[in-house]
């Protein structure tokens, strides 16, 4: 668990006052996080559900006549993300069963009707100072706009390097690509061995109305000093703090001051676990404090 070579945070100020001069060059780096070009298993269990009527039938990316009314307001990018980004459907003991289209996956009522758990991961990457990277999300996220949240949220996506299920090898390809697609990371500053697997829970959160999550969450740590070049699209700004500036973020999210919110995962988290494994994360042993056996159910 060693990390790089420490480099300035002064780039993280820069990183996160240039994300607007860095809106065309991510849009002409863009590519679909759904071009896989390798074979898929067969699935374990039951094959995928069918979208309600009017919407994309499962694995057939593309919204229905309904759908197209409905999300005319979505964001290009992201409603591009939610119809061709197959999420791992699973089980309540982590065994997949099926795919599913993104949107579908974070609807209310599919949440609702027991049809939509899928697997995710929680990135917490700290610095060599032992501060974490917060990111607040965009303003055009579907599920959560401007909540503030760990390093990285996402979803491991039906495809053979990401349903790799040995030493949670998939979730770890799943949170390289990620960081690099909403953060900037290269590759080469985060080896996929060093991502720190501790656990996984399972949890249900409304967003609104219509979207929501239902996730099993897979809870990733990493200690490295990196260069950061967010994203617009995904990320409206990026902190470093440490413990004391976090619990200043909870006061003011549980004050409802300065209009902070925290993503209920993130908050999940930092209730259930985080400052105990904090402690893991300066005295260099988080590997010992790992559970992976455990399906936390909160």
């Amino acid at each position: 668990m060693a990390a790089s070579a420490a480099r300035p945070l002064a780039l993280l100020a820069s990183a996160s006052a240039s994300l607007g001069v860095r809106r065309r060059a991510w849009a002409r780096l863009a590519v679909s996080s759904s071009s896989a070009g390798s074979a898929l298993p067969s699935l374990r269990g039951r094959h995928s559900f069918a979208a309600s009527a009017g919407g994309a039938v499962m694995g057939k990316p593309g919204p229905g006549p309904g759908a197209v009314d409905a999300d005319a307001g979505m964001d290009a990018v992201q409603r591009r993300l939610m119809f061709e980004d197959e999420c791992i459907l699973v089980d309540e003991q982590d065994n997949v069963i099926g795919h599913e289209s993104k949107y579908n996956c974070h609807l209310m009522d599919k949440i609702e009707a027991g049809n939509a758990l899928h697997r995710a991961f929680s990135v917490f990457l700290f610095n060599s100072k032992y501060e974490l990277l917060l990111q607040q999300r965009s303003a055009t996220k579907v599920t959560f706009p401007l909540v503030w949240t760990n390093t990285c949220c996402s979803h491991p996506l039906y495809r053979e390097s990401e349903l790799i299920e040995e030493n949670c090898a998939g979730v770890r390809n799943a949170a390289q690509r990620k960081l690099f697609d909403e953060l900037g990371i290269v590759a080469d500053e985060l080896p996929v061995d060093q991502f720190i697997p501790l656990g996984r829970m399972l949890y249900k959160a409304p967003s609104d109305g219509k979207w929501g999550e239902h996730e099993l969450d897979y809870l990733l740590f990493m200690v490295r000093d990196v260069k950061l070049n967010p994203n617009p699209e995904e990320v409206a700004d990026v902190k470093y703090m440490n413990r004391d500036q976090l619990k200043e973020l909870l006061r003011k999210a549980d004050a409802g001051e300065d209009g902070v919110k925290l993503s209920p995962w993130f908050r999940l988290v930092v209730d259930n676990f985080l400052m105990g494994w904090w402690d893991h994360v300066e005295q260099g042993t988080l590997q010992g404090a790992a559970d992976m056996k455990t399906i936390h159910k909160l």
